[in-house]
């Protein structure tokens, strides 16, 4: 039944902190299985911390915190993370198919490990489920900043996670490749049952969202 599902996050009193310097304390939240939760703030508010702690990259330094039912360890594969866009090399010869594979155990072991028919077909899954057919074949550093954002999404959705932490993905969009991908992201966690928390600066294209 519904009301029997664990949440997905739980922070009771939780803290962060590099070293000696204390970033925000007190944050006392609940994250529902299946629910979207946008983050918002301004830079250097903390909002990048909460992911890593989300992560495991970084102990709380007060309170307790679970992810998926324990705490937060490195290398989770139930959690796909999704880092602020980078500028990447135009004349990286990587296909955006074959970027979008690391996303099946690639980005852990420098191979994708199973059966390569099936992780083929889930590759071509992800890419569909972003509509990025038509240029997943070309080199992913020739395609536009919207056009690399799908295929970022494709390579979270490829290892199949339960839990999507996007950092900043409409950064260095206009408005409406800001849309779009707010849109997408809400329905590929429909779709896929996803538990999705999304940091931004603001939130100005979510009022746009039908």
């Amino acid at each position: 039944m519904a009301g029997s599902i664990s949440p997905a996050v739980v922070a009771d009193g939780l803290a962060a902190a590099y070293g000696d310097q204390l970033i925000w304390r007190g944050a006392s939240f609940t994250v529902k299985t299946g629910e979207f939760v946008a983050v918002l703030g301004p830079n250097g508010s903390g909002k990048s911390t909460l992911l890593r702690l989300l992560l495991g990259l970084l102990s709380p330094a007060a309170g307790s915190l679970e992810v998926l039912g324990k705490r937060p360890q490195r290398g989770n594969a139930d959690i796909a993370y999704v880092p602020q866009r980078r500028n990447i090399d135009r004349d990286l010869p990587v296909r955006g198919r074959d970027f979008v594979h690391l996303g099946i155990d690639g980005n852990r072991w420098g191979i994708a490990l199973g059966n390569a028919a099936s992780n083929h077909q889930r590759v071509d899954e992800a890419i569909r489920s972003v509509e990025a057919q038509a240029y997943a074949d070309r080199p992913i550093g020739r395609l536009s900043g919207g056009e690399q954002q799908r295929l970022l999404l494709a390579q979270a959705l490829a290892g199949k996670p339960q839990m999507l932490l996007l950092d900043e993905p409409l950064a260095s969009l206009d408005l409406r490749n800001q849309i779009v991908i707010a849109e997408m992201v809400a329905e590929l966690a429909r779709a896929n049952h996803l538990t999705v928390l999304l940091i931004a600066h603001g939130w100005r294209s979510a009022s746009r969202r039908r």
